[in-house]
């Protein structure tokens, strides 16, 4: 049934996508942050109680809702299954702003770009040069489909497998945004956020992406360029600061032969500035910390979307025989 409920929520959301600014959106931002006014009194045992409250309990009520709903109708628990991956799962909550950039580059407009790229990442944009705002864009966009696809996806499969149902898919997601919530309210919005609990989110959301980061680059590699897409993994992927970042991005540029990387001006990624400094061997990278590859060019975009989806008929492949075969015996 995963692979139906999955196969469902992908057409519906290509079909009709959420728009940027949704309720869903807006409610889990005011949950997330109900919970830290509610639950964080600064002490840090409380940011286990505010991440617990706040990403696991809402995963706990879903399965629970799915079991009840199960136990009277499995096509109802389908429909539930859809409705969940529908609002977790997709590639149109992010690929907006991927393709007004790629649109605003082919007319040229830069300044556009910038523009957009700015309001997607929340970055300082206004120096970066045409190569940069690339490389930005297909660094982000990976990430993106990662977080918004695959590793939904691996987390969904695994805990439906169990008989939990959208469990993986919500706990996932709530994970990942308490991560950039808390973050992002101490970096940009310079607002008092117990250390404790922004470190603990981050490290509890570093420990769920473990396996699905490396199966997305296994993914890549596979149907990307495999052998550099695994010396890129294993050469590369120390070059972000962030391990889970890194194996994706140092997998996919050796996948598609596109250079990523590299020191950016001060102000533009602070929480993933590279280094040369993990170990990397003289002439595998170049003098900024890149990857081998070819500087990111407005072809690389066109590649970076077909690997991803590829990739994801890879992975619906391999579930579909694994219902098959489970159907079968």
């Amino acid at each position: 049934m995963s692979f139906f409920a999955v196969l469902l929520a992908l057409v519906i959301e290509q079909l009709k996508p959420l728009p940027r600014d949704n309720r869903v959106h807006e409610r889990v931002v005011g949950w997330v942050g109900w919970c830290g006014r509610n639950f964080d009194a600064g002490r840090p045992h409380h940011a286990w109680v505010v991440w617990c409250v706040s990403v696991l309990l809402p995963g706990l009520a879903v399965a629970a809702v799915y079991l009840s709903i199960r136990h009277w109708s499995l096509l109802l628990a389908l429909a539930f299954d859809v409705l969940l991956l529908y609002l977790t799962l997709g590639f149109r909550q992010f690929s907006h702003y991927f393709t007004d950039i790629r649109d605003a580059l082919e007319r040229g407009d830069e300044n556009e770009a910038r523009r957009l790229l700015a309001e997607w990442r929340h970055l300082d944009t206004s120096e970066l040069p045409r190569t940069e705002v690339l490389r930005h864009v297909i660094e982000h966009a990976l990430l993106a489909a990662h977080r918004h696809v695959f590793g939904v996806f691996f987390w969904f499969v695994a805990l439906s497998a169990l008989g939990l149902g959208p469990m993986g898919a919500v706990v996932y997601r709530l994970a990942e945004f308490s991560s950039r919530y808390w973050g992002f309210r101490h970096r940009t919005l310079d607002a008092p956020v117990n250390d404790a609990l922004r470190l603990l989110s981050q490290r509890l959301f570093k420990a769920i992406e473990h396996l699905p980061a490396r199966l997305t680059a296994f993914g890549f590699a596979v149907v990307g360029n495999f052998e550099e897409a695994v010396a890129g993994w294993r050469r590369d992927a120390p070059l972000w600061q962030h391990a889970n970042e890194g194996i994706i991005l140092a997998a996919a540029a050796g996948a598609v032969g596109v250079q990523l990387g590299g020191a950016a001006p001060p102000g533009v990624t602070p929480d993933r500035s590279k280094t040369l400094s993990a170990g990397v061997e003289p002439g595998t990278a170049d003098a900024a910390g890149s990857t081998a590859g070819v500087p990111p060019q407005l072809g690389h975009l066109h590649s970076v979307v077909g690997l991803v989806w590829r990739s994801v008929v890879l992975w619906m492949l391999l579930l579909a025989l694994l219902t098959l075969a489970n159907i079968v015996g």
